[in-house]
């Protein structure tokens, strides 16, 4: 049968229609959805409003004082600092390529995108931040070539790196999430970048800077993680939100195969956070050994799994009470500093129990 020009419009125009309404009916549905009135996600709004009142510069944060305190250090120390220096340079930028790749692209939502515009900028500020913190810490170009080559020429940081590459080719090909394959898929590499990278590798990370503050040193790079460890939470609960967004509108997703592929990518990350952990602590220094670090990064991958809705699988304690004492009581008297210069939301802030 001849289909003629007209008929060929109509049927494009009404499969443009039936796109147009598919998209306003889930979060995960192809399109490119542009209302904002109604609202109908206003919970993404307020975390977008939110962020924006929690604006920081790299400028307020004071490195001097850290160039005479590694000075100080045993070279076992100044080992695990250039590590983290090295895993620092390149990180944000892994998970920012993500976000513009992947997560702006599928999150079908005006208010959710516009938090998403804010995320990337935060991970240009934490970008600029660590290469501050690089700058100042490896004076000589060499060592900051050699840091940013890591991902290639660091066994322990080239493994986190390959895991996130992995879960960001999972999805590279999918233009649209058309079928519930596709969307266990995406929800795969949020769940990844979120639980993962932002709230497991970068809370190890945090961990060693805590470590370090605890004991009176490298003031700057702290108070740094301060606002860097703020707004990786801000951003994890997002991406867990997006995750109960979905899991409402879509709970067929959530499917024992799913399940069981998170908790495996818990562990995988858990181990390849843990080899960086071998890299870094070497023998063991005072307060910081391999071994604390497993029980600590158990029991971050249990808190994630809890707030993702599935059952723990290590059962461990949080061993490091400069992580419950210390890192709470310096974000507090940060934010307490800062009150005075910036709208930051001090009050009700981040549920540290949860995110320790």
């Amino acid at each position: 049968m001849t289909t003629t020009p007209e008929k060929t419009e109509r049927i494009q125009h009404t499969e443009k229609a039936q796109r147009t309404e598919k998209t306003a009916k889930n979060l995960l549905d192809p399109g490119f959805e542009l209302t904002l009135r109604p609202m109908r996600y206003p919970d993404f709004y307020e975390r977008y409003r939110d962020a924006i009142k929690n604006t920081w510069t790299v400028e307020e944060v004071d490195l001097h004082s850290d160039v005479t305190d590694l000075a100080k250090l045993s070279p076992g120390e100044q080992h695990m600092i250039g590590r983290l220096v090295a895993f620092f340079a390149t990180g944000d930028s892994i998970v920012s390529n993500n976000l513009v790749l992947t997560l702006y692209k599928h999150i079908n939502s005006p208010e959710a995108r516009l938090y998403l515009s804010r995320q990337l900028f935060e991970e240009a500020v934490h970008v600029q931040f660590y290469l501050t913190l690089l700058d100042t810490y490896l004076p000589d170009p060499a060592d900051r070539a050699a840091a940013f080559d890591a991902v290639e020429s660091i066994p322990s940081i080239r493994e986190k790196a390959e895991f996130c590459f992995k879960w960001m080719d999972s999805v590279e090909k999918l233009d649209r999430l058309e079928t519930k394959a596709d969307r266990r898929r995406f929800l795969l590499n949020l769940i990844c970048f979120a639980a993962c990278i932002e709230g497991l590798f970068f809370y190890g990370a945090f961990a060693y800077v805590y470590w370090f503050r605890s004991r009176g040193l490298l003031h700057g790079l702290a108070t740094g993680t301060n606002w860097v460890f703020r707004d990786e939470t801000m951003h994890m609960s997002f991406a867990f939100e997006v995750v109960d967004t979905v899991r409402k509108e879509e709970p067929d997703l959530f499917d024992d195969e799913l399940r069981q592929q998170v908790t495996d990518m818990l562990r995988e990350a858990v181990e390849a956070e843990l080899q960086f952990g071998r890299d870094l602590c070497g023998e063991g220094l005072p307060g910081m050994n391999t071994e604390s670090m497993r029980q600590y990064l158990e029991c971050v991958a249990d808190q994630r799994l809890q707030r993702l809705g599935l059952a723990p699988v290590y059962g461990s304690e949080n061993p490091f009470s400069f992580m419950e004492l210390q890192g709470v009581q310096e974000l507090t008297n940060f934010f307490e500093r800062r009150a005075s210069a910036y709208q930051v939301a001090v009050e009700g802030t981040v549920d540290l129990d949860e995110d320790f």
